[in-house]
């Protein structure tokens, strides 16, 4: 796990600027889906070992609804937007004003959080390959209500093999005064670092 001394300023950085830019497309994007002024909050950008995201979003037993899909391309892995349930109830009530238990969702609530999961997902991986210059492209994302562990371990199977490090960005949008906040997730693929960490510029030995 050396490569992670190997980030210094320059790089978080660019990870940031990479965050911002994905944040003001989701933000235009979710503002015309929603029919409301969304705005984004500047997110918090790092890199953890994998056996962390489940900490991130409360635990491994935490209910959360997950967003995942394949990126293949010149850096394949594997990526995951997830929301806890406070958070997704509350953005389906800013959606169609009505406020449902998990339990009672229809398809029309499980499709717009499709669709917003799909956003945020698309916006932070093309401006990821923006600034690259990889080519990144996304799988057909799949949705999931489950427990946060479980969650990766079937998305993961499902997906592929997994990398042992996440390039995490905690994202955090609004709506007036109201807050909903989300956790996005890549996980690249063992082979791909090298490439992903050096488009970053970042020396990778492997270590």
């Amino acid at each position: 796990m050396g490569y992670f001394t190997k980030f210094g300023d320059f790089q978080f950085d660019v990870l940031r600027e990479i965050g911002n830019i994905g944040a003001g497309h989701a933000a235009t994007a979710l503002s015309k889906l929603m029919q409301k002024e969304i705005d984004m909050k500047v997110p918090q950008v790092s890199i953890i070992p994998f056996d962390q995201v489940a900490d991130c979003v409360g635990g491994a037993e935490t209910v959360v609804v997950t967003v995942f899909l394949r990126v293949e391309g010149d850096s394949p892995g594997n990526m995951f937007f997830i929301l806890d349930m406070d958070s997704a109830k509350h953005l389906l009530h800013q959606i169609t004003g009505i406020e449902k238990d998990v339990y009672e969702w229809e398809e029309l609530e499980v499709s717009a959080l499709h669709e917003i999961g799909n956003i945020l997902t698309g916006s932070y991986l093309s401006s990821l390959a923006d600034f690259t210059q990889l080519n990144l492209q996304p799988s057909v994302p799949a949705l999931a209500v489950d427990m946060a562990g479980a969650i990766l371990s079937y998305g993961l199977i499902e997906l592929g093999q997994a990398g042992d490090v996440a390039l995490t960005i905690d994202t955090a949008f609004f709506e007036g005064n109201e807050k909903v906040k989300g956790n996005f997730f890549l996980i690249p693929d063992p082979e791909s670092l090298p490439i992903l960490f050096r488009a970053l510029g970042v020396p990778f030995d492997g270590n």
